[in-house]
């Protein structure tokens, strides 16, 4: 199925008619996308006004992209604002992991955690050595707001609702929603990403980019690889119907 601008969901799921979803895909610190995608949803509702209306963002906020910080300060003001559901990502995983262990800071360096803590006002050196990775953690713990510590203990591995499940990876098949791991959860590729079986919702997801977003029956990627291509994507779901803005 291609993504267009009003389209059922796939394989007959619902969700309540009283109720409209707006899913955000992988942000990775890019401040301006994020600020054109509220945009853009503030001109929906304004367009298509509705009972209620739930931002869901499926995680990786951080990363990557230069604004970091910034991302998650207009996350929280957000959600002073709107109703919303933050989604734990495998890079808040990392970022929280930091502050407790620095041995991962190799791991998260390599995954774009660089642009991070240059964000909060750290430049590590080119190759820190164990001491470096102390210091640097004690340095961001310092340098990191409560609030934005707050925020990333607070994400929700998922969120269900109806027939439908939020989650930044993916969910193992055969595996209830209750006895996922929180790995496989924000982690997960394959065996998730290659299982044509339903999974009892339909699983909306980032993760793994793709040009553009992709619809299956039992899920749907929209994750554009917004930090490399420009794209931030938003889907929006509401009763049978799912479209694209």
């Amino acid at each position: 199925m291609q993504a267009q601008l009003d389209q059922p969901l796939p394989s007959g799921f619902l969700t309540s008619p009283q109720l409209r979803f707006y899913a955000v895909g992988d942000i990775h610190g890019r401040l301006d996308l994020l600020e054109k995608v509220n945009a853009k949803i503030e001109a929906d509702l304004n367009r298509r006004p509705c009972a209620r209306s739930v931002r869901v963002f499926l995680g990786d906020y951080v990363d990557r992209g230069p604004h970091s910080r910034e991302v998650v300060d207009c996350l929280l003001a957000l959600e002073e604002t709107c109703d919303t559901v933050f989604i734990l990502g495998n890079h808040e995983t990392l970022l929280a992991d930091f502050v407790q262990s620095p041995t991962v800071l190799p791991t998260w360096l390599s995954l774009g955690g660089l642009e991070t803590l240059i964000s909060y006002g750290i430049r590590p050196p080119r190759n820190p050595n164990q001491a470096d990775q102390s210091r640097l953690a004690a340095e961001f713990a310092e340098a990191l707001p409560v609030s934005h510590l707050n925020f990333i203990r607070g994400l929700r591995p998922c969120f269900a609702f109806d027939d439908v499940c939020f989650v930044h990876a993916g969910v193992r098949p055969g595996v209830p929603l209750s006895k996922q791991s929180l790995t496989d959860l924000c982690w997960i590729r394959d065996d998730f990403l290659l299982h044509d079986g339903l999974f009892g919702r339909l699983v909306i997801h980032g993760h793994t980019p793709v040009r553009t977003p992709e619809i299956r029956p039992n899920r749907i990627n929209i994750d554009t690889g917004a930090y490399a291509t420009g794209q931030l994507t938003c889907m929006w779901i509401e009763g049978g119907r799912m479209g694209f803005l």
